[in-house]
């Protein structure tokens, strides 16, 4: 187990994860404050706290995960960023809807298999157009 998390891609996966649990946290806290305390319906608070955990996502990503390309603007990192993550909420919001309003689940339940689902799209996606020199 040891010799796997030595591998790059395995270490850089690792960092990935930790950041996104720590984006999840906010992302989770949000929606159930948003959805609870001031009665939002779950799909506004689903985009709504989405997109805070996408810049915290970004700060961490950027820090600790991906680098800086040399060849990329910070302006055209963001944008980049903003896009993939624009089509995870989109696919974060597909997923909610169909689990809450078809298949009766609940929103806090899908929330966290809806991450699980979009964690692979945003890790393979940012690795391929983001990716700078950490691993």
């Amino acid at each position: 187990m040891h010799n796997v998390l030595q591998k790059p891609d395995a270490k850089q996966f690792a960092k990935f994860a930790l950041v996104g649990f720590a984006s999840l946290a906010v992302d989770y806290a949000m929606l159930i404050a948003l959805v609870e305390l001031f009665h939002a319906d779950f799909l506004i608070a689903t985009s709504v706290s989405f997109i805070a955990s996408v810049v915290v996502n970004y700060f961490l990503s950027v820090k600790f995960v991906f680098g800086r390309r040399d060849d990329m603007s910070r302006k055209r990192e963001f944008t980049i960023f903003a896009v993939l993550s624009a089509i995870g909420l989109g696919l974060t919001d597909l997923f909610m809807f169909v689990g809450v309003a078809f298949l009766s689940i609940g929103y806090q339940l899908m929330k966290l298999i809806s991450t699980f689902m979009v964690t692979w799209y945003n890790y393979f996606s940012r690795k391929r157009f983001l990716s700078g020199s950490h691993a």
